[in-house]
């Protein structure tokens, strides 16, 4: 009786280049099919690796899940301090609000972040200031303007991103809208300012 070896090869990665092929590969299930695809076999079967290299790498499903956040967080920021920004203040908010909600509605963000703060995990995010304090002061760059008023406005924009990435296509069918209503709307207000106290 012979052992059968596996007709796939391994591959050897770095451990930075194993890290990315699992995060790549949790994050095509998450837009495919959704923040409950997210476990640990089913990970490791789209990474083409045994599970205890996703557990050897990230500890468990729920480490996978926030490096996964933590890189669309990470993706974000660096798209927004990338991008040309006009001298004009109203033309500016309106391309970082359409980033902002892009990255919500199309990457499957919207669903992660709930399905985050639904499990409680949510408060393993350690990056989130920094990448706010980040974008105020190398995007922003506005000293005039206190910086509570813009954490407040990054906040609230956030905040209005992620419910229109999870709810507002369906809302709008829901009320006979446009699919687009809600993101349109959010960003009108935002875009017309608003004043925290």
């Amino acid at each position: 009786m012979s052992i059968e070896k596996s007709k796939t090869p391994r591959i050897r990665r770095s451990p930075e280049a194993s890290r990315e092929n699992i995060l790549i590969a949790a994050e095509t299930l998450l837009v495919q099919q959704g923040p409950q695809s997210l476990r640990l076999v089913d990970v490791a079967k789209a990474a083409g690796v045994a599970n205890a290299t996703v557990l050897h790498h990230f500890g468990t499903i729920d480490g996978v899940q926030s490096a996964l956040m933590e890189k669309m967080i990470a993706e974000l920021v660096t798209g927004i301090l990338e991008m040309d920004v006009p001298q004009n203040p109203r033309e500016a908010r309106g391309i970082a609000l359409k980033n902002l909600f892009d990255a919500f509605e199309n990457k499957g963000a919207a669903r992660l972040a709930a399905w985050l703060e639904l499990t409680d995990e949510s408060r393993r995010l350690r990056s989130v200031k920094e990448a706010v304090q980040t974008i105020i002061r190398q995007k922003i760059n506005q000293p005039e303007i206190p910086e509570d008023y813009l954490e407040d406005t990054i906040l609230i924009s956030v905040i209005l991103a992620v419910g229109v990435g999870l709810f507002g296509p369906t809302m709008a069918a829901l009320l006979d809208k446009p699919s687009d209503r809600a993101r349109k709307l959010a960003i009108s207000l935002l875009e017309s300012g608003f004043e925290p106290r």
